[in-house]
């Protein structure tokens, strides 16, 4: 697992040469002018990226050679059973318009979930860099004014007034909703990854052999499962909630 601590001396991070838990940058180049770096949650996405593309793939070729005469196979039962649980899940918390959001919202959940899990597999998990997590929230947040919008007009925007003495609050609360998002989101595996950082960085290395496989189980397999639910409850609360015109 790439995880471990950082030490601070005379203005600079000191990197312990087996582990790390920050991001670290591995290709240096400019575009367009600007000074970028390839890091360790470019490296992670790109990875998290092409195992959905692949699993899709495989996905797709499953169902098109599917015999509808014959009973399907493990992994076509394993792909309805995805399939028929995201419907189910935005059917019951978004309603018959929030079918149309099946897609963005298991596309969501999977990115998620393999992003939070990816430290299990030596991966510095993506979503403990607020970039990303920020990113995802601002997503959710376009599209929540995009459908207030849609569905409600300018009562979208003249509903914030209401009270006039309550328009500060709301306003406020309305900005706030791709902080928290992503805040939350964030610290969690944030945490997760310092900890598991620190457990490695400290405790000799035949002891992480064993015994350090329970706070995977929690902090990578538990959690990760746990937030990837909340991010996507939360995405679906907040969109539902402007369909009603």
């Amino acid at each position: 697992m790439n995880t471990g601590i950082a030490f601070i001396s005379n203005g600079m991070t000191v990197l312990d040469q087996e582990f790390s838990f920050t991001i670290r940058g591995y290709l240096h180049y400019k575009l367009f002018g600007m000074d970028l770096n390839l890091t360790t949650t470019h490296i992670a996405i790109i990875l998290v990226m092409a195992t959905l593309i692949v699993f899709a793939l495989f996905a797709n070729r499953a169902i098109k050679r599917a015999d509808p005469e014959k009973a399907p196979g493990t992994f076509l039962n394993m792909i309805e059973l995805m399939v028929e649980s995201v419907d189910n899940l935005t059917h019951a918390n978004m309603g018959e318009r929030g079918q149309a959001f099946s897609n963005y919202i298991g596309t969501l959940f999977a990115f998620i979930l393999i992003s939070n899990i990816s430290g299990l597999f030596g991966l510095r998990p993506p979503t403990a860099d607020y970039s990303t997590t920020f990113a995802l929230a601002i997503i959710t947040f376009v599209l929540i004014h995009y459908n207030g919008f849609k569905y409600q007009k300018m009562k979208h925007i003249t509903n914030l007034f209401k009270p006039v003495i309550l328009s500060p609050i709301n306003i406020i609360g309305e900005i706030a909703t791709p902080i928290s998002m992503s805040l939350r989101l964030f610290g969690n595996i944030m945490a997760g990854t310092t900890m598991m950082g620190l457990l490695y960085g400290l405790i000799p290395w035949f002891l992480t052999l064993a015994w350090p496989g329970v706070l995977h189980a929690y902090l990578d397999v538990f959690s990760g499962c746990i937030q990837t639910y909340v991010f996507c409850m939360l995405t679906m609360v907040f969109i539902s909630n402007t369909f009603e015109e």
